[in-house]
């Protein structure tokens, strides 16, 4: 029976962004939205806060768009500054294009392998690792990580062949993935 871990976020990530008032290129999402009209266009933006100046920037999350082209219930999550609104928008990927950021998810995730579970230590193990979010990070932190080994030991079992999985465990990975154990 396999053994299912899951990689979640637990705040929003930081934006990788160089600030044009001081030499930061980190920023703090907040989670709050400004919407601006201006007759019947309407433009939002996600605040965010420079870690260096504090210096707030602006991503937009749309621009010159028709009021009536915007759904009423986005418009009121924009309004309320829905935690969740910010999240799906910082994973957007066309928001990221247009915005010319990138996101850094250091302290930003967990790894959550479930209750703790006895097993046979012989006995092979068979994980499923699922993202709540599109998390970038190693396979081979995940594993060193779930399984409480150190890195070093994870690279002697992929070098000996007792760790094995279908996608390589050495670049860095934002989907489903499985591996299994041989002890």
């Amino acid at each position: 029976m396999p053994t299912h871990w899951a990689v979640v976020p637990t705040c929003l990530p930081r934006v990788v962004r160089r600030c044009h008032a001081c030499t930061g290129n980190r920023f703090r999402t907040t989670g709050k939205f400004r919407v601006n009209a201006n007759h019947k266009l309407l433009d939002a933006w996600l605040l965010a806060l420079c870690e260096g100046c504090g210096d707030t920037t602006k991503l937009t999350v749309f621009e010159r768009t028709h009021v009536r082209s915007v759904r009423q219930e986005l418009l009121d999550r924009l309004h309320h500054n829905d935690p969740r609104l910010a999240a799906q928008v910082l994973q957007d990927g066309t928001v990221l294009r247009r915005n010319r950021i990138a996101l850094d998810w250091d302290g930003a995730w967990r790894l959550d392998t479930g209750p703790p579970q006895h097993r046979d230590p012989a006995a092979c193990v068979d994980v499923r690792v699922r993202f709540a979010a599109r998390i970038p990070v190693r396979p081979v932190r995940l594993v060193a990580e779930g399984l409480a080994l150190p890195r070093a030991e994870v690279e002697r079992l992929l070098v000996a062949g007792d760790l094995v999985s279908t996608v390589p465990l050495h670049a860095r990975r934002a989907s489903d993935f499985a591996f299994t154990l041989r002890r």
